[in-house]
């Protein structure tokens, strides 16, 4: 099966209902469409109310790596359209940041595609985060959590195997 890819990085916010509307079009034999929209997330323990996010990237090697993400979705899971938009540039709280859009015959290569291309672009994909306050500017280090979230969709080794 042909993965129609198509990957976006852009400081434009983007048409939830449009972006699906595409992807609806162009799947072959769509049993599922899995859409996931991250959004900007308040400072937790923070009072300032001048909070912001800031997305900065080296054009030309996030897109590639998106591309990889998402090539190595589709060679996972039989997909017929995976769709990734990364915005960059300075985003409030409540602001889309992130589209991740995913068909398949069946729903659960959909979810699971969707699921692995997040995971990833949460740990493997080159942007360098600020967060900024009233109070302070520090940059965003990714959790833990997210790594371990990654990591389960590595091949286990088998100690059979050598």
């Amino acid at each position: 099966m042909t993965t129609m890819i198509r990957v976006d990085v852009q400081q434009h916010d983007f048409d939830l209902a449009a972006e699906y509307a595409l992807v609806r079009d162009i799947a072959l034999n769509p049993g599922a469409i899995t859409i996931f929209s991250g959004l900007v997330r308040e400072l937790q323990n923070s009072t300032s109310a001048g909070q912001s996010l800031t997305l900065e990237h080296y054009p030309g090697m996030t897109e590639k790596a998106l591309q990889g993400i998402a090539e190595q979705a589709a060679d996972r899971w039989p997909l017929s359209v995976c769709r990734i938009i990364h915005r960059v540039g300075t985003l409030m709280p409540g602001e889309q940041i992130v589209l991740v859009a995913t068909a398949s015959e069946h729903r659960d290569a959909a979810f699971d595609a969707a699921h692995f291309v997040m995971d990833y672009l949460k740990t493997a994909a080159p942007f360098w985060k600020k967060q900024t306050t009233r109070e302070q500017d520090y940059w965003v280090e990714s959790r833990e959590s997210d790594h371990q979230a990654a990591a389960r969709w590595q091949p286990r080794s088998n100690p059979d195997n050598g």
